[in-house]
Protein backbone atom coordinates (compact mmCIF):
# COMPACT_ATOMS: atom_id res chain seq x y z
CA UNK A 1 0.00 0.00 0.00
CA UNK A 2 1.53 3.34 -1.06
CA UNK A 3 2.52 5.77 2.21
CA UNK A 4 0.09 8.60 3.02
CA UNK A 5 2.31 11.34 4.60
CA UNK A 6 -0.33 13.74 4.86
CA UNK A 7 -2.55 10.98 7.05
CA UNK A 8 1.29 10.60 9.19
CA UNK A 9 0.86 14.29 9.99
CA UNK A 10 -2.90 13.71 10.86
CA UNK A 11 -2.22 11.26 13.02
CA UNK A 12 0.35 13.44 14.86
CA UNK A 13 -1.82 16.01 15.14
CA UNK A 14 -4.48 13.46 16.86
CA UNK A 15 -1.43 12.44 19.37
CA UNK A 16 -1.25 16.16 20.25
CA UNK A 17 -4.99 16.87 20.38
CA UNK A 18 -5.40 13.83 22.82
CA UNK A 19 -2.69 14.96 24.96
CA UNK A 20 -3.94 18.77 25.23
CA UNK A 21 -7.43 17.64 26.30
CA UNK A 22 -5.73 15.06 28.86
CA UNK A 23 -2.61 16.42 30.99
CA UNK A 24 -4.18 20.30 31.39
CA UNK A 25 -6.15 18.87 34.75
CA UNK A 26 -3.96 19.45 37.16
CA UNK A 27 -2.64 23.08 36.24
CA UNK A 28 -6.51 23.87 36.29
CA UNK A 29 -7.25 22.01 39.94
CA UNK A 30 -6.65 25.02 41.59
CA UNK A 31 -8.80 27.43 40.14
CA UNK A 32 -11.34 24.39 39.56
CA UNK A 33 -11.68 24.11 43.73
CA UNK A 34 -12.09 27.70 44.36
CA UNK A 35 -15.08 28.33 41.92
CA UNK A 36 -17.00 25.40 42.34
CA UNK A 37 -15.92 25.76 46.15
CA UNK A 38 -15.22 22.05 46.24
CA UNK A 39 -13.09 19.62 49.03
CA UNK A 40 -10.69 17.68 48.37
CA UNK A 41 -12.33 14.88 47.77
CA UNK A 42 -14.97 16.11 45.55
CA UNK A 43 -11.83 17.44 43.10
CA UNK A 44 -10.53 13.97 42.91
CA UNK A 45 -13.74 13.24 41.22
CA UNK A 46 -12.65 15.31 38.19
CA UNK A 47 -9.84 12.99 37.01
CA UNK A 48 -11.67 9.82 37.79
CA UNK A 49 -15.03 10.87 35.24
CA UNK A 50 -12.18 11.66 32.60
CA UNK A 51 -10.00 8.16 33.59
CA UNK A 52 -13.02 5.75 34.38
CA UNK A 53 -13.86 6.27 30.66
CA UNK A 54 -10.57 4.88 29.48
CA UNK A 55 -11.90 1.58 31.60
CA UNK A 56 -15.38 1.72 30.02
CA UNK A 57 -14.61 2.23 26.29
CA UNK A 58 -10.83 0.67 25.67
CA UNK A 59 -11.77 -2.84 25.04
CA UNK A 60 -15.32 -1.72 23.02
CA UNK A 61 -13.11 0.47 21.24
CA UNK A 62 -10.96 -2.21 19.37
CA UNK A 63 -14.00 -4.11 18.82
CA UNK A 64 -15.91 -0.85 17.25
CA UNK A 65 -12.77 -0.55 14.78
CA UNK A 66 -12.66 -4.17 13.21
CA UNK A 67 -16.60 -3.45 12.31
CA UNK A 68 -16.48 -0.17 11.04
CA UNK A 69 -13.15 1.05 10.72
CA UNK A 70 -10.86 4.28 11.79
CA UNK A 71 -12.92 6.85 10.02
CA UNK A 72 -16.48 6.58 11.62
CA UNK A 73 -14.28 5.56 14.91
CA UNK A 74 -12.49 8.91 14.63
CA UNK A 75 -15.51 10.91 13.52
CA UNK A 76 -17.50 9.35 16.37
CA UNK A 77 -14.78 10.51 18.70
CA UNK A 78 -14.27 14.16 17.97
CA UNK A 79 -17.88 14.57 17.78
CA UNK A 80 -18.17 13.38 21.16
CA UNK A 81 -14.93 15.34 22.61
CA UNK A 82 -16.80 18.64 21.00
CA UNK A 83 -20.01 18.03 22.67
CA UNK A 84 -18.46 17.55 25.75
CA UNK A 85 -16.23 20.22 25.61
CA UNK A 86 -19.05 22.88 23.85
CA UNK A 87 -21.67 21.84 27.07
CA UNK A 88 -19.39 22.70 29.71
CA UNK A 89 -18.99 25.65 28.23
CA UNK A 90 -22.18 26.63 27.89
CA UNK A 91 -23.21 25.69 31.61
CA UNK A 92 -19.99 25.83 33.68
CA UNK A 93 -21.28 23.75 36.74
CA UNK A 94 -19.63 21.36 38.46
CA UNK A 95 -22.23 17.92 37.77
CA UNK A 96 -21.79 19.34 34.50
CA UNK A 97 -18.16 19.80 34.52
CA UNK A 98 -18.21 15.62 35.57
CA UNK A 99 -20.41 14.98 32.64
CA UNK A 100 -18.01 16.69 30.22
CA UNK A 101 -14.85 15.14 31.37
CA UNK A 102 -16.46 11.57 30.99
CA UNK A 103 -17.81 12.15 27.59
CA UNK A 104 -14.46 13.76 26.48
CA UNK A 105 -12.65 10.50 27.96
CA UNK A 106 -14.51 7.83 26.04
CA UNK A 107 -13.22 10.33 22.82
CA UNK A 108 -9.68 10.12 24.43
CA UNK A 109 -9.96 6.29 24.66
CA UNK A 110 -11.63 5.83 21.06
CA UNK A 111 -9.17 7.73 19.36
CA UNK A 112 -5.87 6.02 21.53
CA UNK A 113 -6.82 2.68 19.97
CA UNK A 114 -7.33 3.74 16.63
CA UNK A 115 -4.65 5.88 15.87
CA UNK A 116 -1.52 3.41 16.47
CA UNK A 117 -2.93 0.67 13.57
CA UNK A 118 -3.55 4.05 11.43
CA UNK A 119 0.31 4.90 11.93
CA UNK A 120 1.58 1.64 10.82
CA UNK A 121 -0.02 1.66 7.59
CA UNK A 122 -0.21 5.38 6.54
CA UNK A 123 4.05 5.60 7.32
CA UNK A 124 4.73 2.31 6.32
CA UNK A 125 5.94 -1.06 8.39
CA UNK A 126 9.35 -0.10 8.13
CA UNK A 127 9.26 3.21 9.71
CA UNK A 128 6.41 2.62 11.90
CA UNK A 129 9.39 2.74 15.28
CA UNK A 130 10.58 6.07 14.04
CA UNK A 131 7.36 7.46 13.99
CA UNK A 132 6.00 6.15 17.08
CA UNK A 133 8.49 8.23 18.89
CA UNK A 134 7.83 10.97 16.62
CA UNK A 135 4.40 10.67 17.83
CA UNK A 136 5.08 10.46 21.69
CA UNK A 137 7.24 13.73 20.82
CA UNK A 138 3.85 15.86 19.75
CA UNK A 139 1.90 13.95 22.70
CA UNK A 140 4.89 15.18 25.51
CA UNK A 141 5.02 18.27 23.50
CA UNK A 142 1.16 19.44 24.00
CA UNK A 143 1.77 18.45 27.82
CA UNK A 144 4.32 20.93 28.07
CA UNK A 145 2.79 23.54 26.33
CA UNK A 146 -0.97 23.34 27.45
CA UNK A 147 0.16 24.91 30.96
CA UNK A 148 2.10 27.89 28.89
CA UNK A 149 -1.37 28.59 27.18
CA UNK A 150 -3.53 28.20 30.30
CA UNK A 151 -1.19 30.45 31.96
CA UNK A 152 -1.29 33.16 28.91
CA UNK A 153 -5.12 32.97 29.04
CA UNK A 154 -5.45 34.03 31.99
CA UNK A 155 -3.25 36.55 32.36
CA UNK A 156 -4.86 37.89 29.37
CA UNK A 157 -8.58 37.33 30.45
CA UNK A 158 -8.46 37.42 34.10
CA UNK A 159 -9.64 40.77 36.30
CA UNK A 160 -6.51 42.08 35.97
CA UNK A 161 -6.31 42.21 32.49
CA UNK A 162 -6.91 45.10 30.11
CA UNK A 163 -8.92 45.55 27.00
CA UNK A 164 -7.73 44.78 23.71
CA UNK A 165 -5.02 42.13 22.57
CA UNK A 166 -5.56 40.02 19.64
CA UNK A 167 -8.96 39.10 17.85
CA UNK A 168 -9.16 35.73 19.66
CA UNK A 169 -8.47 37.48 22.88
CA UNK A 170 -10.95 39.86 22.40
CA UNK A 171 -13.44 37.32 21.40
CA UNK A 172 -12.80 35.37 24.16
CA UNK A 173 -13.27 38.61 26.33
CA UNK A 174 -16.87 38.57 25.66
CA UNK A 175 -17.60 35.15 26.68
CA UNK A 176 -15.28 34.33 29.12
CA UNK A 177 -15.96 35.30 32.90
CA UNK A 178 -12.64 37.45 34.47
CA UNK A 179 -13.03 35.64 37.58
CA UNK A 180 -13.45 32.15 35.45
CA UNK A 181 -10.59 32.75 33.12
CA UNK A 182 -9.56 29.42 33.65
CA UNK A 183 -12.95 28.37 31.46
CA UNK A 184 -11.31 29.66 28.38
CA UNK A 185 -9.07 26.40 27.97
CA UNK A 186 -12.74 24.87 27.94
CA UNK A 187 -13.31 27.59 24.82
CA UNK A 188 -10.15 26.23 23.31
CA UNK A 189 -10.91 22.79 23.32
CA UNK A 190 -14.55 23.38 21.48
CA UNK A 191 -12.46 24.90 19.05
CA UNK A 192 -10.15 22.53 18.69
CA UNK A 193 -12.17 19.63 18.19
CA UNK A 194 -14.47 20.98 15.87
CA UNK A 195 -11.94 21.85 14.05
CA UNK A 196 -10.82 18.47 14.11
CA UNK A 197 -14.17 16.96 12.96
CA UNK A 198 -14.41 18.99 9.96
CA UNK A 199 -10.26 17.49 8.89
CA UNK A 200 -11.28 13.80 9.53
CA UNK A 201 -14.48 14.67 7.83
CA UNK A 202 -12.44 15.74 4.87
CA UNK A 203 -9.88 13.02 5.02
CA UNK A 204 -9.56 10.51 2.81
CA UNK A 205 -8.68 7.75 5.76
CA UNK A 206 -6.89 4.45 4.26
CA UNK A 207 -8.57 1.46 5.36
CA UNK A 208 -6.53 -0.50 7.79
CA UNK A 209 -5.82 -4.11 7.79
CA UNK A 210 -5.07 -5.24 11.52
CA UNK A 211 -2.05 -7.08 11.96
CA UNK A 212 -2.73 -10.09 14.03
CA UNK A 213 -1.09 -8.43 17.43
CA UNK A 214 -3.36 -5.42 16.41
CA UNK A 215 -6.59 -7.19 16.77
CA UNK A 216 -8.83 -6.56 19.45
CA UNK A 217 -10.12 -10.53 19.55
CA UNK A 218 -13.52 -11.75 20.73
CA UNK A 219 -15.05 -11.16 23.65
CA UNK A 220 -14.31 -14.96 24.38
CA UNK A 221 -10.82 -14.37 23.85
CA UNK A 222 -10.93 -11.54 26.73
CA UNK A 223 -12.93 -13.43 28.93
CA UNK A 224 -10.25 -16.33 28.60
CA UNK A 225 -7.87 -13.54 29.53
CA UNK A 226 -9.07 -12.28 32.35
CA UNK A 227 -8.63 -15.84 34.07
CA UNK A 228 -4.68 -15.83 33.82
CA UNK A 229 -3.56 -14.43 36.44
CA UNK A 230 -0.59 -13.15 34.98
CA UNK A 231 -2.53 -10.99 32.48
CA UNK A 232 -4.37 -9.91 35.71
CA UNK A 233 -0.99 -8.67 37.51
CA UNK A 234 0.18 -6.81 34.36
CA UNK A 235 -3.13 -5.15 34.30
CA UNK A 236 -2.09 -3.79 37.59
CA UNK A 237 1.26 -2.53 36.16
CA UNK A 238 -0.41 -0.50 33.74
CA UNK A 239 -3.43 0.62 36.48
CA UNK A 240 -0.34 1.42 38.70
CA UNK A 241 1.38 3.63 36.33
CA UNK A 242 -1.17 6.15 35.07
CA UNK A 243 -2.51 5.71 38.69
CA UNK A 244 1.47 6.90 39.60
CA UNK A 245 1.71 9.53 36.55
CA UNK A 246 -2.09 10.79 37.43
CA UNK A 247 -1.59 10.66 41.04
CA UNK A 248 1.46 13.29 40.77
CA UNK A 249 0.47 15.42 37.96
CA UNK A 250 -2.99 16.55 39.15
CA UNK A 251 -2.07 17.39 42.90
CA UNK A 252 1.47 19.59 41.81
CA UNK A 253 -0.09 22.72 41.32
CA UNK A 254 -2.66 22.36 44.16
CA UNK A 255 0.18 20.92 46.71
CA UNK A 256 2.30 23.80 45.96
CA UNK A 257 -0.16 26.40 46.53
CA UNK A 258 -1.14 25.14 49.82
CA UNK A 259 2.67 24.41 51.38
CA UNK A 260 4.76 26.70 49.86
CA UNK A 261 2.15 29.41 48.57
CA UNK A 262 3.33 29.06 45.14
CA UNK A 263 0.73 30.78 42.90
CA UNK A 264 -1.31 28.03 40.53
CA UNK A 265 -1.49 30.41 37.70
CA UNK A 266 2.32 30.89 37.49
CA UNK A 267 4.92 28.59 39.35
CA UNK A 268 2.64 26.24 39.82
CA UNK A 269 1.81 25.56 36.09
CA UNK A 270 5.48 26.10 34.70
CA UNK A 271 5.90 22.86 37.62
CA UNK A 272 3.21 20.86 35.92
CA UNK A 273 4.74 21.86 32.49
CA UNK A 274 7.80 20.59 32.96
CA UNK A 275 6.35 17.19 34.66
CA UNK A 276 5.31 16.43 31.33
CA UNK A 277 8.33 17.83 29.55
CA UNK A 278 10.95 15.78 31.18
CA UNK A 279 8.82 12.83 31.15
CA UNK A 280 9.30 13.41 27.12
CA UNK A 281 12.96 13.94 27.46
CA UNK A 282 13.48 10.78 29.94
CA UNK A 283 11.86 8.60 26.81
CA UNK A 284 15.73 9.11 25.15
CA UNK A 285 17.51 7.87 27.61
CA UNK A 286 15.13 5.22 28.19
CA UNK A 287 16.00 4.50 25.01
CA UNK A 288 19.76 4.35 25.29
CA UNK A 289 19.37 2.60 28.92
CA UNK A 290 16.97 -0.13 26.94
CA UNK A 291 20.21 -0.97 24.31
CA UNK A 292 22.65 -1.33 27.16
CA UNK A 293 20.12 -3.08 29.93
CA UNK A 294 17.74 -5.74 30.06
CA UNK A 295 14.25 -3.53 30.72
CA UNK A 296 13.64 -5.01 34.16
CA UNK A 297 16.84 -3.35 35.45
CA UNK A 298 15.94 -0.04 34.32
CA UNK A 299 12.21 -0.67 35.83
CA UNK A 300 13.17 -1.15 39.16
CA UNK A 301 15.95 1.51 38.75
CA UNK A 302 13.57 4.25 37.15
CA UNK A 303 10.73 3.54 39.52
CA UNK A 304 13.33 3.90 43.21
CA UNK A 305 14.36 6.76 41.68
CA UNK A 306 10.61 8.13 41.46
CA UNK A 307 10.00 6.77 45.18
CA UNK A 308 13.06 8.91 46.15
CA UNK A 309 12.16 12.33 44.15
CA UNK A 310 9.02 11.66 45.04
CA UNK A 311 9.70 11.51 49.16
CA UNK A 312 11.89 15.12 48.41
CA UNK A 313 9.04 16.60 46.82
CA UNK A 314 6.95 16.30 49.79
CA UNK A 315 9.13 16.87 52.50
CA UNK A 316 11.49 19.45 50.98
CA UNK A 317 11.30 23.00 51.30
CA UNK A 318 9.66 25.09 48.51
CA UNK A 319 13.03 24.99 45.91
CA UNK A 320 13.53 21.30 46.69
CA UNK A 321 9.75 20.86 46.01
CA UNK A 322 9.40 23.11 42.57
CA UNK A 323 12.83 21.19 41.12
CA UNK A 324 11.45 17.63 42.67
CA UNK A 325 8.03 17.47 40.83
CA UNK A 326 9.04 18.03 37.18
CA UNK A 327 11.95 15.35 38.01
CA UNK A 328 9.36 12.90 38.84
CA UNK A 329 8.33 12.97 35.42
CA UNK A 330 11.44 12.11 34.19
CA UNK A 331 11.85 8.90 35.80
CA UNK A 332 8.27 7.92 34.96
CA UNK A 333 9.09 8.94 31.34
CA UNK A 334 10.43 4.61 30.42
CA UNK A 335 7.56 3.19 32.77
CA UNK A 336 4.47 2.58 30.67
CA UNK A 337 6.35 1.24 27.21
CA UNK A 338 8.34 -1.33 29.26
CA UNK A 339 5.41 -2.44 31.65
CA UNK A 340 3.82 -3.05 28.19
CA UNK A 341 6.23 -4.65 26.54
CA UNK A 342 7.21 -7.16 29.57
CA UNK A 343 3.21 -8.03 29.11
CA UNK A 344 3.30 -8.57 25.68
CA UNK A 345 5.96 -10.30 25.71
CA UNK A 346 5.13 -13.09 28.02
CA UNK A 347 2.05 -14.36 26.54
CA UNK A 348 2.35 -16.27 22.96
CA UNK A 349 -1.40 -15.39 21.65
CA UNK A 350 -4.05 -13.22 21.43
CA UNK A 351 -1.85 -9.91 21.76
CA UNK A 352 -4.90 -7.67 20.47
CA UNK A 353 -7.38 -8.42 23.12
CA UNK A 354 -4.18 -8.17 26.30
CA UNK A 355 -3.77 -4.77 24.77
CA UNK A 356 -6.86 -3.60 25.05
CA UNK A 357 -7.27 -5.07 28.91
CA UNK A 358 -3.86 -2.98 29.48
CA UNK A 359 -5.11 0.19 27.97
CA UNK A 360 -8.26 -0.03 30.35
CA UNK A 361 -5.73 -0.36 33.19
CA UNK A 362 -5.43 3.58 32.12
CA UNK A 363 -8.45 3.34 34.49
CA UNK A 364 -5.76 3.76 37.59
CA UNK A 365 -5.45 7.63 36.35
CA UNK A 366 -9.40 7.65 38.04
CA UNK A 367 -8.89 5.95 41.01
CA UNK A 368 -5.69 7.21 42.73
CA UNK A 369 -5.84 10.67 42.22
CA UNK A 370 -9.51 10.74 43.83
CA UNK A 371 -8.29 8.04 46.74
CA UNK A 372 -5.54 11.11 47.22
CA UNK A 373 -8.25 13.76 47.37
CA UNK A 374 -10.74 11.99 49.74
CA UNK A 375 -7.68 11.17 52.05
CA UNK A 376 -6.41 15.14 51.85
CA UNK A 377 -9.54 16.05 53.84
CA UNK A 378 -9.06 13.36 56.05
CA UNK A 379 -5.23 14.29 56.71
CA UNK A 380 -4.17 16.64 54.98
CA UNK A 381 -2.80 16.60 51.25
CA UNK A 382 1.20 16.19 51.94
CA UNK A 383 0.01 12.60 54.01
CA UNK A 384 -2.23 11.61 51.20
CA UNK A 385 0.08 11.69 48.37
CA UNK A 386 1.85 9.00 50.49
CA UNK A 387 -0.66 6.67 49.00
CA UNK A 388 1.31 7.02 45.55
CA UNK A 389 4.02 5.32 46.70
CA UNK A 390 1.85 1.92 46.94
CA UNK A 391 1.95 2.32 42.68
CA UNK A 392 5.12 2.71 42.86
CA UNK A 393 6.09 -0.44 44.76
CA UNK A 394 4.05 -2.56 42.62
CA UNK A 395 5.76 -0.91 39.78
CA UNK A 396 9.21 -2.00 41.01
CA UNK A 397 7.85 -5.68 41.82
CA UNK A 398 7.35 -6.22 38.01
CA UNK A 399 10.99 -5.71 37.38
CA UNK A 400 11.78 -8.57 40.07
CA UNK A 401 8.91 -11.28 38.93
CA UNK A 402 8.46 -10.59 35.25
CA UNK A 403 9.37 -13.18 33.03
CA UNK A 404 9.17 -12.56 29.24
CA UNK A 405 9.48 -14.97 26.97
CA UNK A 406 11.24 -12.49 24.71
CA UNK A 407 13.63 -10.43 26.04
CA UNK A 408 14.87 -6.86 25.07
CA UNK A 409 17.71 -6.43 22.42
CA UNK A 410 20.56 -5.12 23.89
CA UNK A 411 23.72 -4.62 22.06
CA UNK A 412 25.24 -7.54 24.55
CA UNK A 413 22.51 -10.05 23.42
CA UNK A 414 22.91 -9.43 19.62
CA UNK A 415 26.98 -10.03 20.40
CA UNK A 416 26.38 -12.95 22.05
CA UNK A 417 22.99 -13.91 19.48
CA UNK A 418 25.89 -13.58 16.52
CA UNK A 419 28.75 -15.61 18.12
Amino acid sequence: MRRRPGIVVLVFGIFFVISLLTNIQGPLLPDIIGTFQLSLGLAGFLPFAFFVAYGVMSIPAGLMIQRFDEKPVLLAAFVGAFLGAALFVTRPTYPVMLFSLFTIGLAMAMLQVAINPLLRVAGGEENYAFFGVMAQFFFGAASWASPYLYQYLVRQLGPQATEGGNAVIALLQRVVDPGRAWISMYWVFTAVTLAMVIVIALARIPRVELAESERAGTMRSHAGLLRSRLVLMFFLGTFSYVGLEQGVSIWISKFLQDYHQVDPQAAGAIANSWFWGLQTLGCLLGLVLLRLFDARRVLVAFGLLAAGTLAAALTGPRAVSMVAFPVVGFWTSVMWSIIFSLALNSVDRHHGAFAGILCSGIAGGAVVPLVVGRLGDAVGLRAAMLVIFVPIAYIVSIGIWARPLVQNATIRRRKEAAA
